[in-house]
């Protein structure tokens, strides 16, 4: 029994599509764990829209999918000089963010990270005379700007992208293709509308894959139910059971990042006040587990094991059985599955 991840592949595909549309030259990114559905399945998508270029996080990444998809693979981390070589075909493009890098990759395909109000990475307006140079010996695919999810500040994304793009055609440079992150598609229109002659290909990983959240759905096995009574000793730590009730194991534990979360930008009085009760609760061992039973999200018994968890589901709710699967809020970029099912 297992951990599963439901796919409506039908709904999934039609959402893809809805995308693409929004987006021609889209550059689809298949990073990480490959947004929770794995490398391999992303890279069949890209085939299967037919997608002639795949964005990847890093070198060893790229090594992987190279197997799987036959097209150019664009590398979103920036080359350093000194990182550890790792064997990579020539239709690899590596993302360059500094004048160095770009004068160190001779001979090699490279798109050159501009620094944006992001400001984690890239080459500054005052380098670009120093880029002339450099290119001559590379062979250069194109600009790019990665942009910030949030403007709280009011600030235009397109009036960031003109911009830089008029800077770059102060200092001479081609400007045949720009690579954009985090645009809207009513914004990438504008821009493509006041420079016909620049390609503008937008990377796209989460609102492609991600963006309809009803085509997936995590699911974990009832492995065990045991029941227990006020007082009784359980689990690692023996703790009492609060009341009466069951002790329900299913199947996710830590190894597929279940009780793992990522940090959360919180905005608001009611998500900070809920973020302190979290907190709070969490003090004296009252963890709330993603997994759903009766329309309600169970607390976890005790932390979860490596493989498995152990909720608590109290007596007045319907008593779980073997075989029964949770349905499970999980974050898909922190999620591993043991198996996918395609409905």
């Amino acid at each position: 029994m297992a951990l599963s991840l439901y796919v409506d592949t039908a709904r999934w595909r039609a959402h893809q599509k809805s995308v693409l549309d929004q987006f021609p030259g889209l550059v689809p990114v298949c990073k990480g764990n490959g947004y929770g559905f794995g490398h391999e399945r992303l890279a069949d998508e890209a085939i299967r829209f037919g997608s002639d270029i795949l964005a990847v996080g890093t070198t060893y990444e790229a090594a992987r999918i190279k197997d799987w998809f036959s097209g150019d693979l664009l590398v979103l981390t920036p080359f350093r000089r000194g990182e550890e070589p790792v064997p990579l075909p020539d239709r690899v493009i590596r993302s360059v963010s500094s004048v160095d890098g770009v004068h160190a990759l001779v001979g090699a395909r490279v798109v050159i990270e501009c620094m944006s109000s992001m400001k984690r990475h890239g080459v500054k307006e005052e380098e670009l005379g120093q880029l002339h140079a450099a290119i001559e010996d590379v062979r250069l695919e194109g600009f790019a700007l990665h942009l910030p999810l949030d403007r709280t500040d009011g600030s235009d994304a397109v009036e960031e992208v003109i911009a830089w793009m008029d800077r770059l055609r102060a200092a001479r440079l081609p400007l045949h293709t720009m690579f954009v992150s985090h645009l809207r598609a009513e914004e990438l229109a504008r821009l493509q509308q006041q420079f016909p002659q620049t390609r503008f290909r937008a990377r796209i990983g989460t609102r492609l894959w991600l963006g309809d959240h009803e085509a997936t759905e995590y699911r974990g096995a009832v492995l065990d139910v045991t029941r227990v009574v006020k007082g009784d000793r359980f689990g690692y730590r023996q703790q009492k059971a609060a009341s009466d009730g069951w002790l329900v194991v299913v199947a996710g534990g830590t190894s597929h990042g279940v009780g793992l979360e990522a940090p959360k930008a919180l905005h608001g009085v009611m998500p900070r006040a809920k973020g302190v009760a979290r907190a709070g609760l969490a003090t004296v061992n009252r963890n709330l587990s993603p997994f759903v039973w009766a329309g309600k999200q169970r607390w976890f018994a005790e932390p979860p094991h490596m493989q498995v968890s152990i909720l608590f589901v109290p007596s007045d709710a319907q008593e779980p059985r073997v075989g029964d699967e949770l349905v499970a809020h999980l974050r898909h970029t922190t999620t591993q599955f043991d198996r996918l099912v395609d409905r």
